[in-house]
């Protein structure tokens, strides 16, 4: 069955879902069924509850009443994202439940010794983006995004900044700066939906977002700031630098450095580039 419209982990099951909060969501009953085929499964999830009081008190947490696509119409469904969807799992007395408990254990044991170790969970990540196509070169320069990200990050929640929703106008604001146009416009002109941003820059792009984010962070420092003001001043700031840095380079290059490019494109560009310069030789 297509990835797109049921969980991979269950191919031969149909299992609904809706785009939710910047995230998958996925109705409860049609997870719960796949691991158990129950005939009644509004009575089988009652039960579950009956039996895991912990999971009965985080219920409102992990469970969202959300519209769903059915044949009749929209519907209200009880959904869990990912995360819920694994701690229910973890209740099912069900052995087509198992292989997913054993799973969620090693990712535990797998997390804990990333933790211990930081370099372990970027080798993962160089996995995972190596499985994709992308390049070695490309891969380090996104690793290393990631971590000056981590670290301006770090920075704010020092500094009292630390709901999602200011890390997002502080980045909004980098990027705007920096780039021209926010995130969102920036995915708009990559034709992007819910697609990771910056997984579909190339390398320029990537260097560019480094440098806004990592003169931030310098700013933020050298300044002291404390608070959201005096941050998205810092961030004004740390985008601008980088915005300049851009503009000159364009004018040396002589074309933009944003692209439309996705992904895909750009592998595939690379890779023929890499064919030619194999030929020449």
């Amino acid at each position: 069955m297509n990835q797109e419209n049921s969980l991979a982990v269950f191919e031969d099951k149909r299992i609904r879902k809706t785009w939710f909060n910047e995230e998958w969501w996925f109705v409860l009953e049609d997870v719960v069924f796949a691991l158990t085929n129950s005939t009644d499964i509004k009575q089988y999830i009652n039960k579950l509850r009956q039996r895991d009081e912990e999971l009965t008190k985080g219920w409102v947490q992990i469970v969202h009443t959300l519209k769903i696509t059915t044949l009749g119409g929209f519907q209200n469904m009880n959904c869990v994202n990912t995360e819920g969807a694994f701690r229910i799992i973890q209740s099912i007395p069900s052995p087509k439940a198992e292989p997913f408990k054993l799973w969620l254990a090693k990712v535990g044991y797998d997390r804990v010794k990333e933790i211990q170790d930081p370099e372990l969970a970027q080798k993962r990540m160089k996995e995972l983006y190596a499985a994709k196509g992308y390049p070695k070169d490309w891969i380090e320069k996104r690793i290393r995004g990631i971590a000056i990200r981590d670290e301006l990050t770090d920075e704010w929640k020092k500094r009292n900044v630390g709901t999602e929703k200011e890390y997002a106008i502080l980045t909004a604001e980098i990027c705007k700066e920096t780039f021209g146009m926010t995130p969102s416009e920036y995915k708009k002109f990559k034709e992007l939906k819910k697609e990771n941003l910056r997984d579909h820059m190339n390398d320029l792009e990537l260097i560019f977002s480094m440098l806004g984010e990592r003169v931030t962070t310098e700013i933020t420092r050298n300044k002291d700031t404390n608070g959201f003001i005096p941050c998205e001043k810092a961030a004004k700031e740390g985008g601008e630098v980088a915005g300049s840095a851009r503009k000159d380079a364009e004018k040396r290059i002589g074309k933009p450095i944003t692209t439309k490019e996705n992904y895909k494109q750009l592998i595939k560009k690379r890779k023929n580039e890499n064919l030619l310069g194999f030929k020449k030789n």
